[in-house]
């Protein structure tokens, strides 16, 4: 039998691609009852999912599909008319189908999520039109198979006979009929043996099993089953696999079997299969457990690939050019030599980079479908407007950044935009509007997530602040609005009265922050009272190779990422003063706060008497502060290593990179520093 895990990789990934086309095309369908286009957009998903997953043996996913297939002829023929409470429907078994495919990509298995509620609702909608229902067919559409078919129990296995007598098993005879064009029979036959024996066990087949392995067959074959399944159940499963024309079952009726055995040794042999039965389902339920490899894929442009093999045989070129060059030769030619591989390598890391970015759309895709659900349950009317989706990111922040873009857009519907009276009240149109913009700039890509709504309060906001003890009156009293908008980012902190669904669990936007700053990013916010805010997310554009500076701390070497520096000065010691504790000093007008270094990450060494200090400016937002060290190293580029698990809580050090030398070097988290 052939082994079906090899494509499961294939199957989540051409899977996920296929249900946010299908979630796409719904919300165009919602906004144009009429178009046939994206009736026929839906209708090609729905089925390519079904012949996929009836493939790979996922009968639940192929029976829902088959259900909405049904469905979507229907509108597609005008047989039906396109309405809300339809659309409504789909994007139910849209959600249904998403978590299947979630759990196949945990586990390898669909779950014990039942759709069949779904299905009903689809069948009630199909009521009027459905031909084959998936009832107890009639005598007339059966000529092949008789009304009652008694079968001797010497036919088969008395153990087997006997367990189904006294267990409560139905005996079912199928004749499953392929479409004329099938072009693998056997393979289609193989994915219907697999379907039927999840949940069944076949007692005989005709033609033989070696026969259908060798399409030894017409387009048809018939099979005798003992199932505890219901045959509707049974035969939706059946029709849900594609190629499959027609399905017809006839229930059995199993001749009692006069056994001349003494009734305890049947009853042995029972207890027996039962055992054995009970290790054989106790094995299925281990190895659904295991969870599969599946791999994070990246679809690259071939052209990239082309590019990147170039420059790796440009790689081994310059190779052989340097084993080639003797003790004896000239320097020149060794310079030379060197300068050619610093450009090749420059070359395959750009090309390296390009093939692990892929479009921030990925992520963008899920925000309209969220709009749509989160307009329905506030009541308020919101319009989304999307730009920059083609904007490249690396693969590693694409995963990560989901989960805060999700957050502020949540915060900005629930707590920024106002119901459509208050809107109206201060001459707002009726629906609001959250725009979602991402573009790069320079080594930083950029997100934006504004609204037109009421704004932050800044009052409230220091109210609450006050009220769950955050900060003191005095406090309160001299904060200008930057620093009270700040807030909203303190662990726990939530302006709403009542916890809801949507935002406002106590939970605040700590978690945005603490995202993002993980990233190597930072979050900047813009409000106008009454005129919207804007949640401004600024992200480095990969996370494996930067630009840094290195420098001397003590007898350690650390270094600091290039992207957050501003600038380096050097400062006098009698220039330092101390206000609440904290070392500043007067720069440019400016008070700059002084950060010992060597006192932060603990370097042991004795404090030279200088009177010039050097100092690294480093920037977060439109906060300075200014870094202490003991001497400069350079610019370099570094490839950041990950500290592993047992060193992940540090907060201070963001991983570390090796040097030239094979020294560890490691790289500083400015933005926990501040």
């Amino acid at each position: 039998m052939m082994d079906m895990g090899q494509y499961l990789e294939i199957f989540i990934e051409e899977s996920k691609e296929n249900l946010q086309n299908m979630n796409q095309s719904l919300l165009d369908l919602e906004n144009n009852y009429g178009d046939k286009s994206i009736l026929n957009d839906i209708f090609r998903v729905a089925h390519t999912l079904k012949g996929m997953s009836s493939t790979m043996g996922f009968s639940k996913v192929a029976s829902l599909t088959h259900e909405m297939e049904n469905v979507l002829q229907a509108l597609r023929n005008n047989e039906i008319p396109t309405s809300e409470k339809i659309i409504d429907l789909l994007f139910e078994c849209l959600d249904i189908l998403e978590e299947y495919i979630n759990e196949i990509s945990n586990t390898g298995d669909e779950g014990d999520l039942e759709s069949n509620h779904l299905i009903k609702k689809l069948n009630n909608v199909m009521s009027t039109n459905i031909e084959l229902s998936i009832t107890e067919s009639s005598d007339e559409e059966i000529p092949a198979i008789s009304s009652e078919i008694l079968i001797e129990a010497e036919e088969f296995s008395k153990s087997i006979v006997e367990k189904a007598a006294l267990e409560g098993y139905n005996g079912y005879r199928i004749k499953i009929e392929l479409n004329p064009n099938c072009m693998l029979k056997s393979a289609r036959a193989f994915i219907i043996f697999n379907t039927i024996e999840r949940d069944c066990e076949i007692l005989k087949s005709n033609p033989p099993v070696e026969d259908i392995e060798d399409e030894k067959f017409d387009t048809s074959f018939e099979l005798i089953i003992l199932t505890r399944m219901a045959q509707e159940e049974l035969k939706r499963e059946l029709c849900g696999i594609s190629e499959v024309e027609n399905v017809l079952i006839e229930k059995i009726i199993l001749k009692e079997y006069s056994t001349r055995t003494d009734q305890q040794e049947v009853e042995n042999k029972l207890s027996l299969e039962i055992e054995e039965s009970m290790d054989e389902d106790e094995d299925k339920r281990q190895s659904k457990t295991k969870k599969p490899k599946v791999g994070k894929t990246v679809r690259v442009d071939i052209d990239r690939l082309d590019n990147l093999m170039n420059l790796v045989s440009e790689l081994i070129i310059i190779k052989t050019r340097l084993e080639d060059i003797d003790d004896d030769g000239r320097k020149q030619n060794m310079n030379e030599a060197i300068e050619y591989l610093e450009r090749i390598t420059t070359s395959l890391h750009d090309a390296v980079m390009k093939v692990r970015m892929v479009p921030i759309e990925r992520v963008f895709n899920r925000f309209p479908r969220m709009i749509r659900d989160l307009s329905k349950e506030l009541g308020k009317e919101i319009s989304l407007f999307m730009s920059g989706e083609e904007t490249e990111v690396d693969r590693t922040v694409i995963d990560e950044i989901g989960d805060p873009l999700i957050h502020l857009i949540r915060n900005s519907i629930d707590h920024g935009i106002e119901d459509p009276e208050t809107r109206k009240r201060f001459g707002k149109p009726d629906a609001g509007t959250v725009k979602l913009i991402a573009y790069p700039d320079g080594n930083s890509v950029v997100i934006e997530v504004e609204d037109d709504g009421q704004g932050i309060n800044i009052d409230r906001v220091k109210a609450k602040a006050l009220e769950k003890g955050i900060i003191t009156k005095e406090q309160s009293d001299t904060m200008d609005e930057k620093e009270a908008i700040h807030l909203l980012f303190h662990a726990g902190f939530s302006t709403a009265d009542k916890i809801s669904d949507i935002s406002g669990r106590g939970v605040g936007l700590d978690v945005v922050k603490t995202k993002i700053e993980s990233l190597g990013g930072i979050v900047e916010v813009q409000t106008i009272k009454n005129k919207g805010s804007k949640f401004i997310i600024r992200l480095p554009l990969t996370l494996a190779i930067i630009q840094a500076l290195l420098v001397n701390i003590g007898t350690e070497k650390y270094a600091i990422p290039l992207n957050s520096i501003k600038e380096i000065i050097t400062i006098k010691t009698a220039s330092i003063r101390k206000v609440q504790n904290q070392e500043v000093v007067l720069y440019r007008n400016h008070t700059l706060p002084i950060l010992r270094m060597n006192k932060i990450l603990h370097v042991d060494r004795e404090e030279p008497a200088k009177e010039d200090l050097t100092v690294v400016v480093v920037k977060k937002g439109d906060k300075t502060a200014g870094f202490v060290v003991d001497s400069l190293i350079g610019q370099q580029e570094i490839v950041i290593k990950s500290l592993g698990k047992f060193l992940s809580g540090i907060k201070v050090i963001a991983g570390a990179t090796i040097l030239g030398n094979g020294q560890v070097a490691l790289i500083v988290d400015t933005n926990s520093l501040f």
